[in-house]
This record gives structure tokens, C-alpha cells and sequence, in this order.
């Protein structure tokens, strides 16, 4: 079982699009900085998935996390979209921003009481 279980960590990426991978980031930098007033999530698409190319995110303020990944020709080749983030953070504005291939977003939040709340995207 054990092995399994290694075997499927491994793997993890495999069974996500880029939207949850993103997601999944966010929820991991908003426990690892609990308490802390305003911090950065930096996240990177991993260059062997779908967005090795140009992308974009929407982050919406009705709770939807959007990514687009670009092919060489400018063309949408793959998306990947979620709430999964809503559950630990706030959104109280629609961000959506181009990034060129290789770069990572940046996401500024703050934490306000009891929830982090995303202030900033770049």
C-alpha cells in the first residue's frame, strides 16, 4: 500500500489540470504563512505540464480561478479552472494577467482576521 501511495505522489500532477495546480499552491502559502500579515505566493508552472508556454490567469471575484496555456502559435492548447481556492481565500476583485513563458505570477495577500484575502496580482 505503501508503495501505492508513493507511486500515486509522484504522479499527482498527472491527475490535475493547471487551474488546481495553481489552487493547490495558494491554499499551501496561505497555511505555511497563517498569521502573518501580507505575503507573496509565487507560483511557476511546471515546465514539463500543459503551460510550458505563454498563459493566462482570471482570478474572478465570484470565486473561479481560470488558467489558459498558449502554444507557440499564440493558439489555446490547453485550461484548467476551479472554486477549490474560494474555501481559504477571498477574491473582492476580478484580476486577469498575461504572462509570457517561463515567468511566474505573483499573488500578494493579505490576511484579514480570520481569511486571507488576495490584494494583489502580477
Amino acid at each position: 500500500m505503501l508503495a501505492l501511495t508513493s507511486a500515486l505522489s509522484g504522479c499527482f500532477g498527472a491527475f490535475t489540470d493547471s487551474g488546481t495546480r495553481l489552487a493547490y499552491d495558494i491554499e499551501s502559502a496561505v497555511k505555511r504563512n497563517a498569521g502573518k500579515g501580507r505575503f507573496v505566493v509565487v507560483h511557476r508552472p511546471a515546465e514539463a505540464d500543459e503551460c510550458s508556454g505563454a498563459y493566462k490567469v482570471q482570478l474572478d471575484k465570484v470565486g473561479a480561478l481560470i488558467v489558459w496555456c498558449y502554444g507557440p502559435t499564440g493558439s489555446v492548447v490547453a485550461s484548467g479552472s476551479t472554486t477549490y481556492h474560494a474555501r481559504f481565500i477571498d477574491t473582492p476583485q476580478t484580476w486577469i494577467v498575461d504572462k509570457p513563458a517561463g515567468s511566474s505570477l505573483m499573488i500578494g495577500v493579505e490576511q484579514r482576521g480570520a481569511r486571507a484575502v488576495i490584494v494583489d496580482v502580477r
